[in-house]
């Protein structure tokens, strides 16, 4: 038994479940196990140190904090790799906690409040997000910590005081340019063939450039897409772009629906990610068999 200051990493994969039903048993097995395989080694390859699998997650140990989050930032350029035609749109999304401090290792494992607070960061995390404790942030290149915005101090279970928490912005291309390594082939932001999504429902339109920030879908008069139904949560689902992908993550109490176009099937999302590719409709709270539901059709434009 030992005692010693690291990086503690806990990635999960997100939206498993959609997987299973979207894809059927063999083929989200085969690709639940690839992605964790692929996390394994973007984490070894970087200088970590992988304690173990847990279920859809992994634990990783680092000994330097810029190498930690760096490598948690390329993960969804390395997952994006995992799939290929129809299975393009199940890449699976991530959840990721960062935390430093002091580490008991023994047989095998690993203890201690980093650990702990580690964890619980990727629990509040949302789908396709990197959450970092303030002890990771502090010790970050200025380059990284432009591209991070603090969330201010959340309470986490087990601590007696709220604890400093901040956000990668991974789906923020203009702070993602400072820490997002160049994707092979992805052109730059601004470009004349940067890369778009189009969302249209009823009279309302709205295109989405790669080099905007995330466009939030709701009820409520914050959101950038307005869609007033009641079946539709004031913060219903949020449509970023991420390491050259369009990602649609639900945050609703009655869930979304995505169904491309030329499939009979739609895919059910309740707190979980989806990349959206080609073109087909998003249904609002509830499956778009329902004509009466709010029925958004989108275009990703390459």
């Amino acid at each position: 038994m030992r005692q010693r200051l690291g990086t503690v990493v806990f990635a999960d994969l997100s939206g498993s479940t959609a997987l299973y039903e979207a894809l059927g048993n063999m083929l989200a097995t085969q690709l639940i196990t690839r992605a964790m395989q692929a996390m394994g080694w973007q984490f070894s390859s970087a200088g970590g140190r992988v304690v173990k699998y847990l279920g859809d997650g992994v634990l990783v140990l680092f000994d330097d904090s810029n190498a930690a989050v760096d490598a948690c930032v390329r993960l969804p350029a390395a997952l994006a790799e995992l799939s290929n035609g129809s299975a393009r749109s199940a890449v699976p999304s991530i959840k990721v906690g960062v935390e430093y401090g002091a580490i008991v290792e023994h047989d095998g494992d690993c203890y201690g409040d980093a650990v702990n607070v580690a964890s619980r960061l990727s629990d509040l995390a949302e789908a396709n997000e990197i959450l970092l404790g303030d002890a990771v942030f502090t010790r970050l290149r200025d380059d990284q910590r432009a591209g991070c915005h603090s969330l201010d101090r959340i309470a986490i279970k087990g601590k007696s005081e709220a604890v400093r928490v901040w956000r990668v912005d991974w789906g923020r291309t203009a702070e993602a340019t400072l820490i997002f390594p160049s994707v092979v082939g992805e052109e730059p932001a601004g470009s004349p063939r940067e890369r778009a999504l189009e969302l249209i429902w009823l009279d309302l339109q709205r295109r989405l450039p790669a080099s905007e920030g995330p466009l939030v879908i709701g009820r409520g008069e914050e959101a950038g897409f307005i869609v007033n139904d009641p079946r539709v949560s004031r913060r219903h689902a949020r449509i970023e772009w991420s390491g050259g992908q369009c990602l649609l993550t639900d945050f609703s109490s009655n869930g979304t629906w995505v169904r491309l176009a030329g499939s009979p099937q739609s895919l059910m999302l309740r707190r979980d990610g989806f990349v959206l590719h080609g073109e087909g409709e998003i249904a609002l709270g509830a499956a778009p068999d329902d004509f009466t539901v709010p029925t958004l059709g989108f275009r990703v434009l390459d």
